[in-house]
């Protein structure tokens, strides 16, 4: 059996799109190995082998001693194929195709728009940082056998500097979500993923403290005093924070759920993303609250509630619509979850990933 390894130093073992999609399906033709950084040790589950160098302990000997000993364990591993999720792993990706191995590069997100994004940079700064990787970006992604690109945008991107590269959507393995089946009945909303300030946090708990009903939150902060900001709004009392949560609360907590949220900031990388939580909204047929970007309208077909996602009156408003149109709701919950059976679900993505690695290994 032909030998591959997915690498990444940043995502957690148990990530969505890597662990549950990617490698659950490859490990149906092939023997996979999963290298992870974070301390939890080895094991295998769903006949994908976890290899695990160690949590580093912070973000600079994560950068400097992570991505050696993800290296070592990869070349311990000696796989045909080396698929690399992370940016700070391209310059591993280029030892290892020097070495005559194949290699893949899993763009998740558009890294230049997203630095552009980021608040804590000035803008001179950002603009030639995002200038300088977008460069270092493309002469890297040409060395390697073929780029998997999350969105069609980002494929877009890649296809104009003649680098092979196919998009493979973040669309829900559908089956847990569509035998849900919600009930629309208590006034509950809510969020699921990670707490940026990008992520609209701040303005959906802000709305909720002006809406009779309650705002269930499951994801992690990763600023502390963004966290204690929220924590201390008037809004927080109708909270039920939840902090990272596994797949089966997840469902519960869509179940119990009038409708989901994921009004992302309008920034160059969320206006041209697909947001994966929305997609499980959909699948789960709870109503969806979303920001007005015109992606966002053509991917649910206008099914869904789209509001200014720095507008706090809008999306109060739109809550409060969903409270007061519950039967609404549930019909557009049922067209959004036609869509994924129809269109957006991970077995078409899953068909492409197949054909990807056919394409690689005949190289």
């Amino acid at each position: 059996m032909v030998r591959i390894a997915h690498l990444s130093s940043v995502h957690p073992r148990y990530d969505t799109r890597i662990f549950h999609k990617m490698c659950k399906s490859l490990a149906q033709l092939y023997d996979v190995s999963l290298i992870v950084a974070d301390g939890k040790g080895d094991e295998t589950i769903d006949n994908v082998k976890f290899i695990d160098v160690g949590k580093p302990i912070n973000r600079r000997d994560r950068i400097l001693n992570t991505t050696k000993k993800v290296l070592q364990k990869a070349l311990e591993i000696n796989a045909k194929v080396y698929h690399l999720h992370d940016p700070e792993l391209i310059p591993i990706g280029i030892k290892l195709k020097k070495m005559g191995h194949k290699i893949i590069f899993d763009s998740h997100e558009d890294i230049p728009k997203q630095i552009l994004a980021k608040h804590y940079i000035n803008n001179l700064s950002k603009k030639l940082a995002s200038f300088i990787y977008s460069k270092y970006e493309i002469y890297s992604l040409k060395k390697f056998n073929f780029v998997i690109a999350a969105t069609p945008i980002i494929k877009e991107k890649f296809l104009k500097h003649n680098i092979n590269c196919e998009d493979i959507n973040n669309f829900p393995i559908v089956d847990e979500f569509l035998k849900l089946n919600p009930k629309f009945e208590s006034n509950t909303f809510c969020y699921i993923g990670t707490l940026y300030k990008t992520r609209g946090i701040e303005e959906i708990v802000k709305a909720i403290e002006n809406v009779d009903a309650k705002l269930i939150i499951a994801g992690k902060f990763y600023d502390q005093s963004f966290e204690e900001y929220i924590k201390s709004l008037k809004g927080w009392e109708k909270v039920d924070f939840r902090g990272f949560v596994g797949k089966n609360e997840i469902l519960n907590i869509l179940k119990s759920s009038l409708a989901g949220i994921v009004t992302l900031h309008p920034t160059p990388s969320y206006i041209e993303a697909y947001p994966v939580k929305m997609f499980e909204y959909m699948a789960s047929g709870i109503g969806i609250i979303a920001s007005n970007f015109s992606l966002y309208k053509k991917l649910l077909e206008n099914d869904g509630i789209f509001v200014n996602p720095l507008n706090t009156n809008e999306i109060a408003n739109a809550m409060q619509y969903c409270i007061e149109n519950k039967e609404k709701i549930k019909k557009m919950g049922e067209k959004s979850r036609e869509l994924i059976k129809e269109k957006y679900n991970w077995k078409r993505e899953e068909e492409k990933l197949f054909k990807i690695y056919e394409k690689v290994l005949s190289e």
